[in-house]
């Protein structure tokens, strides 16, 4: 059985920007900040993680996406995608203080990023001929009307 990367992927991805969201709403409770960051550094923190996941989630998403559809599921796009989220767990946590965590998930959004980027950049001339896109024609039965 072949699992959908992309699929997966956002499903994960739509988990982790909940859960920046709430960790956000959580804190502006606590400190009684109702928009904006109002000057506290945490609640500002916990707002740039969230708002950079937002950056950074959907073009990597979009890449993931189309070189599965371009070249089917493969073990290493499976790998980049589980390292993109566990390098954006990394970040949020990061933004909250845990060592090295920001510097990780950004050094490993940054990676990713760049190499899906590349890789679909150049992905049609160095397969070309090779990528095919077969669309199957199935008859349709019709049913008589009266």
């Amino acid at each position: 059985m072949i699992l959908p990367i992309a699929l997966t992927t956002a499903g994960g991805a739509a988990l982790i920007n909940a859960w920046l969201a709430m960790r956000v709403g959580r804190l502006r409770v606590s400190e009684k900040v109702s928009l904006g960051d109002g000057g506290n550094h945490r609640v500002l923190g916990r707002m740039r993680a969230h708002a950079n996941f937002a950056e950074f989630a959907p073009i990597v998403l979009i890449l993931i996406a189309l070189i599965e559809f371009a070249m089917g599921t493969s073990i290493w796009l499976w790998i980049v995608a589980v390292i993109f989220l566990i390098g954006r767990i990394l970040h949020g946590l990061g933004m909250d203080g845990l060592p090295r965590g920001r510097m990780i998930g950004a050094v490993v959004t940054m990676t990713v990023t760049i190499g899906l980027g590349l890789y679909a950049a150049t992905l049609p001339y160095w397969t070309a001929g090779t990528i095919t896109q077969s669309i199957e024609t199935v008859p349709v039965e019709t049913v008589p009307m009266g």
